[in-house]
């Protein structure tokens, strides 16, 4: 029997220098390209997912791109373990390649995975794909890490400055593809139905870069590149994207890559925080966790024009402009006193872009509760925000049409009165 290398997509979503794929491709044996759906993880979606959707059109777009060499990708349902369990059946396995994921579960299922696979003697090899440094590659000089941005990006571009980039170029060795013969799946075989969401197209270019700096904070300019979703799924190659913005005389735009491998860093070497807040003390502040008020937040409804834009903007197209993700995000913990876990929750089931590392480490900064974080008596006023980015009213007005009609909701609370209850709330809880 022939010997096969599976390659096992996951957050890497293309063909073009992709690190696992490329090692992979060049393992000497023919490679078996799958993607598993995992149930452990899409069980718990909504049925109408737009990053379902999204997942499912890459595949398409992969296996168009493999199908002069007469193969497919293999798109499999259920979980991990008992997939690989059934495809040892059929073909003779000698090697299963994918690249890392960071988050917790993924380390819990990939250790398994890999124990499993050991047991059958068949090789279990990850690369790294999805950031340019991870882990423990970006530490402080005695080992530790880095638990704030700064010096955190100084290291970083110390480092991409002494070492540049890998490439790996698996799009020209699609030649040791191997069909897998597996029927291709469709949203309704998986379970899901078609959600009203958009697919996020991406504008990334010179121009963006350039521009990034002085566009970025107004959202009605929508010049920002929208790759969030991108990077996510790996549908775009984060090694290109650093190539490109490190090109250009402002930095901004990579220094917001860099920001993200600050938080998958931070997500590593601190597992509990998604459910605990970085600084413990934090615990003890008293959330008022209002449920009709987290409802009307949710809705776009708080009598906020900018807070609601956002949240209408986020509920109707999966997305949010990062300066308005500030405002909404402080305006839930800050003015509403509830759980940045609430906020985080309903953004995890909301965001194309959705990453827990970037999701949770953002909520932390604006409820003043994380590494690196915002103090807890920066509290956005709502009011002066739009003063600030949205003077012209063009987002407001594109989101919330309403706003001026009695029919509008009034405040859901007084800007002021909210300020000195969340300062004494906080201060209470840090003075225990």
């Amino acid at each position: 029997m022939e010997n096969y290398t599976v390659f096992w997509f996951r957050r890497d979503l293309r063909i073009e220098d992709n690190a696992g794929l490329y090692h992979a491709l060049t393992s000497g044996n023919k490679v078996l390209p799958l993607f598993i759906f995992d149930t452990e993880i899409i069980h718990k979606l909504p049925k109408k997912d737009a990053r379902i959707e999204m997942i499912h059109a890459a595949l398409r777009n992969i296996t168009d791109a493999m199908e002069r060499n007469r193969c497919n990708v293999g798109m499999y349902l259920g979980q991990p373990k008992a997939v690989f369990e059934s495809l040892l059946k059929k073909f003779n396995i000698t090697k299963v390649v994918t690249n890392h994921d960071y988050e917790p579960y993924a380390t819990e299922r990939d250790t398994a995975v890999g124990e499993f696979l050991q047991k059958k003697g068949v090789a279990f090899e990850t690369y790294k794909d999805q950031v340019i440094f991870e882990k423990s590659e970006v530490v402080k000089d005695d080992g530790n890490p880095y638990k704030v941005y700064t010096p955190y990006s100084h290291k970083w571009l110390k480092r991409f400055a002494e070492e540049g980039l890998s490439h790996y170029p698996s799009e020209a060795h699609l030649n040791q593809l191997a069909p897998v013969e597996q029927p291709q799946l469709s949203l309704n075989d998986l379970g899901f139905e078609p959600s009203h969401v958009p697919q996020p197209q991406y504008t990334f270019n010179a121009t963006v870069i350039k521009e990034y700096e002085e566009t970025r904070n107004f959202p009605a300019v929508d010049k920002t590149s929208r790759t969030g979703a991108h990077l996510r799924f790996g549908t775009l190659s984060v090694r290109k994207m650093v190539a490109d913005s490190a090109q250009e005389e402002n930095p901004t735009f990579l220094k917001e890559l860099i920001w993200r491998e600050f938080f998958m860093q931070i997500l590593w070497h601190f597992p509990h925080t998604p459910q605990s807040s970085f600084k413990p003390k934090y615990e003890r502040i008293e959330w008022r966790n209002n449920e009709e008020e987290f409802k009307r937040w949710c809705e776009g409804k708080t009598g906020y024009p900018f807070v609601d834009a956002g949240m209408r903007e986020l509920n109707t197209t999966g997305f949010m402009h990062n300066r308005v993700r500030m405002l909404v995000g402080s305006f839930l913990c800050k003015h509403l006193l509830i759980d940045w876990r609430w906020g985080e929750a309903y953004f995890a089931e909301k965001l194309l872009d959705y990453e827990m590392s970037s999701n949770v480490g953002n909520w932390q900064w604006v409820a003043g509760c994380g590494v690196d974080a915002a103090p807890y008596f920066r509290i956005f006023n709502p009011i002066d925000q739009i003063k600030k980015f949205d003077q012209q009213h063009q987002y407001i007005q594109k989101w919330v049409p309403d706003y001026q009609e009695l029919t509008y909701p009034k405040p859901i609370v007084d800007h002021k009165f909210a300020r000195e209850r969340c300062l004494a709330t906080y201060k209470a809880a840090l003075n225990a």
